[in-house]
């Protein structure tokens, strides 16, 4: 077994830790590590959907229930936070107890609060279990890939992870078409009442199938000191980017936030250094590779999310789509990640993560760059152009990222490693929206005040012109009730134009991040830790 260099690999009286296939291979379905990956996609899925399908859902809850907008708001902020704060004491669970035993009460855990939503009959109590919601999926998706890692030897892991990836993938692009077809032809609690029945598959498969793999040395003790830090320090960094885009980036509270989240963050990297069995050991930043894997998934994710995030605004509002419409026309996007995912992952195993990764990030700037050339009346064929394109560039970051992070890993560390991966995603989804967002509201106010002018429209009010531009900056044209027709379409060709100048504007810095993930991608490599997984029984 090869260790990593910076890592002391070895167990308790220097013996090497349990390698998985010292053992004798499995037997019959328990352990079979393609029946593995089939039972943790099955519960990843579940999380995965619900980072989309629910903004379907949000203005039927929101009538449904009497909610305002803050407070709808809340159902999408409570979930990301409770996510993205928990998953990597979530993945030190899953390697102190076993992977196993993490991934099934998370599965448990999520489908039963899913439940507990579609039964609520208030706003409060559907944000109260949106917070469950996300706290057991922090538990079920680094255990995924501690699984994984755990089950699958080095020159089978990519394919499995590319298998993955492509489940996730397909599930946050399909949530919209399957929440509009729900919210539409059923009602919005049967968004959440559908885990229920999938929870309970993962639930049994989870039962019959999984093994469980724990390494010799795995820790033995919690860093509840370490937790505290790490946890303050990730709520005040997610919170202020929440925030920011209400508060403005010049505010105060949201300075004294990311203040907070670096004063945490640096406690944090302090007191690791001093415990004894630290919740992440600093030595497994040394390894160049898993930090660029790390910073690649950040900097992929707020392309993609911040990007994204527009790109529907623009289908909806700008093209007058449905939701379910709008959903199909992502389908190329959603159709190559499907096909590239394993592709990328039988590229990675015979070339390495390198250029795969670096061509994946080329094909993403080259995307967003087209993205920025969308105009009010571009066809279908040429958004699809550039939607494939966009999947054909995520698969391999997806499906390479996440084996740099956990081939670089000690497989005892391989939980921690699974929530890095998903927390440096989450942030990265929460920067790129943002981020993205502050750049197309500083565009839309710029621009606006010009161009309503410019189109000899009467003037409005400072109280009247930000009104307008907090709608235009989702393609929303302010067209009061009442306005003869004339007024309406100038009215609406403008808010249009606007917009379309401001994703462009947010497209072309997404391009830039992707162009800047390009040169990170150089600095990855297999994956020293990998063959620590499991023996070829079954393969």
């Amino acid at each position: 077994m090869t260790s990593q260099t910076t890592i002391d690999a070895t167990g308790p009286g220097g013996k090497a830790p349990a390698d998985p296939s010292d053992g004798p291979p499995a037997k019959g379905l328990r352990g079979h590590p393609w029946f593995t990956l089939i039972t943790v996609a099955v519960g990843v899925m579940m999380v995965a959907l619900d980072g989309t399908i629910v903004a379907i859902a949000n203005p039927a809850i929101a009538s449904d229930l009497g909610a305002t907008f803050a407070e709808v708001q809340w159902i999408t902020n409570a979930y990301f936070l409770a996510l993205a704060v928990s998953l990597i004491t979530a993945g030190k669970l899953g390697d102190r107890f076993g992977h196993r035993q993490t991934f099934l009460i998370g599965v448990v855990g999520f489908a039963a609060a899913s439940g507990a939503i579609g039964l609520s009959d208030s706003i409060a109590l559907v944000v109260t279990f949106r917070v469950f919601q996300g706290l057991f999926g922090a538990l079920l998706m680094p255990a995924a890939l501690g699984l994984l890692r755990a089950t699958f030897p080095a020159e089978k892991l990519n394919m499995a992870i590319g298998l993955w990836g492509m489940v996730i993938g397909a599930s946050t692009a399909g949530g919209p078409i399957l929440g509009g077809v729900l919210v539409e032809h059923v009602n919005w609690q049967s968004v959440f009442f559908i885990n229920v029945p999938v929870g309970a598959l993962a639930l049994v498969l989870g039962v019959v199938i999984l093994l469980d793999h724990r390494a010799e040395n795995a820790p033995r003790s919690f860093d509840l000191l370490g937790i505290a830090f790490l946890s303050g320090a990730m709520f005040c960094l997610v919170w202020a980017l929440i925030k920011a885009p209400t508060w403005g980036w010049a505010d105060g509270l949201t300075w004294a936030f990311l203040v907070g989240s670096a004063v945490l963050f640096a406690a944090f990297a302090f007191w690791e250094t001093k415990v004894k069995e630290p919740l992440i050991p600093l030595a497994l930043f040394r390894s160049v590779p898993l930090s660029a894997g790390v910073v690649l998934m950040v900097l992929m994710a707020i392309a993609f999310m911040g990007g994204l995030f527009f790109v529907t605004f623009y289908l909806q509002n700008v093209h007058g789509m449905s939701p379910i419409d709008a959903g199909l026309h992502l389908l190329p996007l959603t159709g190559m990640m499907i096909v590239g995912s394993p592709l990328a992952g039988a590229a990675i195993t015979k070339l390495g993560p390198r250029i795969p990764l670096a061509g994946g990030m080329a094909a993403t700037a080259i995307a967003m760059y087209g993205m920025s050339t969308l105009e009010t009346d571009t066809g279908s064929g040429l958004m699809s152009i550039w939607f494939a394109l966009l999947g054909f560039g995520l698969a391999p970051v997806m499906v390479g990222a996440t084996e740099v992070i956990v081939g670089n890993a000690p497989m005892e560390l391989s939980g921690v490693a699974g929530g890095l991966q998903q927390a440096a995603m989450q942030i990265g989804g929460s920067l790129g929206t943002a981020v993205l967002g502050a750049v197309m509201a500083s565009k839309v106010d710029g621009d606006l005040p010009a161009n309503w002018k410019g189109a000899g429209l009467p003037e409005l009010t400072p109280a009247q012109l930000d009104q307008a531009s907090e709608a235009v900056q989702v393609g929303v044209a302010p067209v009061a009730k009442g306005t003869p027709e004339a007024i309406a379409a100038k009215i609406t060709d403008v808010a249009h134009d606007t917009f379309i100048s401001g994703m462009s504007l947010a497209s072309l810095v997404a391009a830039g991040v992707a162009v800047v993930a390009v040169f990170v991608a150089l600095l990855t490599k297999r994956g020293e830790n990998a063959e620590a997984g499991a023996g070829v029984g079954h393969i």
